[in-house]
């Protein structure tokens, strides 16, 4: 089911047709069909146990799944490693965010260009200047151990991990997850400013007001199956997102990232 999305005439940097996921008897998803276009943000909402996350390992090779996968041009195969996928642009932040605790926030992020470094670039300064305007904060907390962080300062760093790779396309699980109202808002002011610094986002949130304001186009998933999809602005107004979603009458349309 569609809400009528026209074809995005931009290039395909990711694209899912039938995928399919189980785990042992149990289907976690069913043939889902999903397209991230380059310089665009792309989310995907629905509630609890909807296999967002699964999706999301699955697009990055971190489990096993049927279906047809184009990642950058190129028919992904079962013998592509993740860590080629990375080489290539594909860059995963897992909803945990997976940061070493007792190495510093410099370190942290150095080991984002583990891929580059080891291709041969040797850039890290830059590409740590460029981290650290995205997130000032991370550079007034670049000696301090990555445990001693906040829990918005960590999301942060796990997204600066990830951009050192220099992705092409970032996948995002729940970054706003457990986080105060204000550091979602600035989280997803960063995620909107990734776009404009021609980065793609593949976006799961539970916060649907929040991911489907800053989204070009989103997906609904529910039980392991895209039951709706469109341009971000049609989705919120749709009377069953809205009803199951956003609630508030539809205010949620229109409501800032991070609100509520």
């Amino acid at each position: 089911m569609s809400a009528g999305a026209a074809r995005d005439p931009t290039p395909v940097l990711l694209e899912a047709r039938g995928l399919c996921v189980s785990y042992g008897r149990v289907e976690a998803l069913h043939r889902v069909d999903l397209r991230v276009n380059a310089g665009r943000i792309v989310a995907v909402i629905g509630p609890n146990g909807a296999g967002k996350s699964t999706l999301l390992g699955a697009l990055m090779g971190l489990l096993p799944c049927s279906g047809h996968i184009d990642c950058f041009g190129r028919a992904r195969t079962p013998t592509d490693s993740v860590e080629s996928l990375v080489a290539a642009g594909l860059v995963l932040v897992p909803e945990k965010r997976e940061l070493f605790a007792p190495m510093s926030v410099e370190d942290n992020l150095r080991l984002g260009a583990f891929c580059r470094y080891r291709a041969g670039e040797r850039d890290p300064a830059r590409s740590l200047t460029e981290v650290y305007d995205v997130f000032p904060r991370l550079r007034e907390r670049r000696r301090q151990a990555a445990g001693s962080l906040s829990g918005g300062e960590r999301q942060m760093l796990a997204m600066g991990r990830a951009l050192m790779a220099r992705p092409r396309l970032l996948m995002l699980d729940e970054p706003s997850l457990g986080l105060a109202p204000l550091v979602v808002r600035e989280i997803l002011r960063v995620v909107a400013e990734l776009r404009a610094r021609g980065v793609a986002v593949l976006l799961v949130e539970q916060n649907a007001r929040a991911a489907l304001r800053i989204a070009d186009t989103g997906y609904v998933l529910e039980s392991g199956e895209v039951v709706l999809e469109g341009p971000s602005a049609q989705l919120a107004g749709d009377p069953r997102v809205v009803e199951s979603y956003l609630g508030l009458g539809g205010r949620g349309a229109t409501a800032a990232p991070g609100a509520g």
